[in-house]
């Protein structure tokens, strides 16, 4: 049987993930992403060979996708990288994985796969469909028809775009991503967050300010909404989409993500899966 390696560099741990040809996670394995990057490359090939021991098991894999938090730049014969949460100016992710398997290896901005995973579900990969991931920060990505806009998705930043809210000029994930809730709010997790009419209103306006503008500069048809803040999905889902009607027209569908904070891992196993053969 042939597999597929899932590889989510996170910006506190890493998550190993080994996938059967049709989706199901046959294990998974964290370990800490060790912040010196000389130190990271051990540790990741270590726990690789730990992960899987068998030199049987590693040749039938048949491709291998590395989720990078951050901008992911491809050359004729290399790749380079610009990590949004971790400071590795020069990294070699290649030859440490090159060194224990055979397969093609690809590296892909992780917003951009947790895109291809959630707008490939049966109810949203029709029309355009933006997915956006609600956790330390604000990403996303844009699919058409369930295909991955790779060019639009790359250039797809909305938490950094600012706005001015409580007199302050903020980017929109210091103002809504869910680490911006927990401190807002004074809570341990998102969970804890209460959805009373007082915090319920302020997470709307906090919502609202960078959908208004995604909506009136993508025309979407769907809004896939991922990561923590899902866990309080459903108390504020019916009124976010209210408030946005009263302030515009052709508001999207809107939808929770299927996966909400494992899109990652299962968008690698398939962009591994289309993209092996090529």
């Amino acid at each position: 049987m042939s597999m597929y390696l899932s590889i989510d560099i996170g910006g506190t741990k890493t998550l190993l993930a080994l996938f059967s040809p049709h989706g199901y996670c046959l294990k998974r394995f964290k370990f800490l992403t060790d912040p010196e990057p000389v130190d990271y490359i051990e540790s990741l090939q270590q726990n690789l060979q730990k992960f899987i021991p068998s030199r049987f098991i590693r040749h039938r894999i048949r491709a291998i996708t590395v989720a990078i938090p951050g901008i992911v730049t491809t050359g004729p014969k290399t790749c380079s990288f610009r990590f949004g949460n971790l400071n590795w100016a020069r990294i070699d992710l290649t030859t440490p994985i090159k060194n224990l398997f055979s397969c093609k290896i690809f590296f892909v901005n992780d917003a951009n796969l947790a895109t291809l995973y959630e707008a490939n579900r049966p109810d949203c990969n029709t029309g355009k469909s933006i997915y956006l991931t609600f956790s330390t920060g604000i990403g996303g990505g844009i699919a058409v028809d369930g295909k991955l806009m790779q060019k639009d998705s790359d250039a797809f930043e909305p938490g950094h775009v600012k706005y001015k809210y409580q007199g302050r000029s903020l980017e929109w994930e210091d103002i809504a991503a869910a680490s911006a809730l927990i401190s807002a709010y004074k809570v341990q997790t998102v969970q804890d967050i209460t959805g009373d009419d007082t915090e319920l209103n302020d997470l709307i306006a906090r919502l609202s300010l960078g959908l208004c503008d995604i909506i009136k500069n993508e025309s979407p048809d769907t809004i896939i909404i991922g990561g923590p803040i899902c866990f309080i999905y459903d108390k504020f889902s019916l009124s976010l989409e209210r408030h946005l009607r009263t302030k515009m027209q052709n508001v999207p569908i809107f939808k929770k993500a299927h996966r909400p904070t494992e899109s990652v891992i299962y968008g690698a196993y398939l962009y591994s899966k289309q993209n092996y053969r090529k």
